[in-house]
């Protein structure tokens, strides 16, 4: 806990109106892999808290996406970690990849949809969900929440992850290089709209994009798993040749810090997140999601942060 003094000097400091405080806190921000959403926001994130929090120097990662996140801040090698809401209810409950010991992370901020992105090109003989049998099929980093919606996803649809697919475990741009070198003809991803790594594939020569709809299955997952997905869509030419929407399931992305995180530490974070909101749209437009009226246990499953809450009933947001 000697590390997070210096930001609690910093935010008395501040409140008083004097000068910058002399030592400084580094926050490090666990985000996700090149070509995703995680990590340009992670690094607008830093940015604005480096620049507008006293006393505070944030630095991104680039990591594994939100299991990898979640582990960091269980071990103390992460201050604040980007997550997909299904992934830090696993992480909570010691379910699933976290059976080996729950983590006590808590929201900070809900941010924005998470929308499955089941991936192929023409050529590949998948049309719907059903064809990715008998296939090459990334499920998504072993580090990464993509796997635990995209294992869902599959289940629901009656297809068993080991029997049925030759399986491969990629991140977001290795799905990308290797679909585009037909090492896989699919992939999932869950991220944001759009990522930067699939446009870079719709973009690609010869290269005729297809995403698969699979809205039909978040009856049945919320059925087995709870309230955490919702129906979304991703719109038409939200990519190069998408020409039409796609009906997919979402899940909430969050912002989360281990439970002791100071509570003046937290509130700074989440004032200045929302107040620097133009900053953080200037990086990716998906930021414009973060929105108060958002911020409810709903959105997350994960308790919040008593420094959020703080923050949150000062704008008249009354949260569990």
């Amino acid at each position: 806990m000697r590390r997070f003094a210096s930001a609690l000097l910093s935010v008395a400091l501040a409140a008083a109106g004097t000068a910058l405080a002399q030592d400084r806190l580094n926050i490090r921000i666990g985000t996700g892999g090149n070509g995703g959403v995680y990590y340009p926001m992670g690094a607008g994130l830093a940015k604005i808290l480096s620049k507008y929090v006293p006393g505070m120097q944030a630095t991104a990662e680039v990591t594994g996406g939100s299991n990898g996140n979640l582990k960091l801040i269980g071990t103390g090698k992460a201050d604040v970690g980007f997550s997909m809401a299904d992934a830090g209810w696993n992480a909570v409950n010691g379910l699933e990849v976290f059976k080996d010991g729950k983590i006590p992370v808590r929201t900070l901020a809900v941010l924005y949809p998470n929308r499955m992105h089941t991936v192929t090109v023409e050529g590949t003989g998948i049309d719907r969900i059903a064809d990715l049998r008998g296939k090459r099929v990334s499920t998504g980093d072993a580090n990464g929440a993509t796997r635990t919606m995209a294992w869902r996803v599959l289940e629901a649809a009656g297809i068993d992850r080991n029997k049925d697919l030759r399986r491969e475990n990629l991140g977001v741009a290795a799905s990308v290089s290797a679909l585009k070198d037909r090492k896989i003809d699919a992939f999932f991803w869950v991220g944001g709209v759009p990522t930067a790594a699939v446009t870079d594939l719709a973009t690609a020569s010869g290269t005729k994009i297809r995403i698969l709809d699979h809205a039909e299955f978040i009856e049945t997952m919320n059925r087995k798993y709870g309230p955490l997905y919702v129906q979304d869509t991703i719109p038409a030419k939200a990519y190069p040749g998408l020409d039409r929407p796609v009906q997919v399931a979402s899940v909430w992305n969050i912002l989360v810090a281990h439970r002791n995180l100071p509570d003046a530490v937290a509130y700074s974070i989440v004032k200045t997140l929302f107040d620097r909101k133009a900053d953080m749209i200037a990086v990716h437009r998906e930021a414009q999601n973060i929105e108060y009226e958002f911020q409810t246990n709903y959105a997350s499953p994960i308790p919040f942060h008593p420094g959020a809450i703080r923050y949150f009933a000062e704008k008249g947001i009354q949260i569990r």
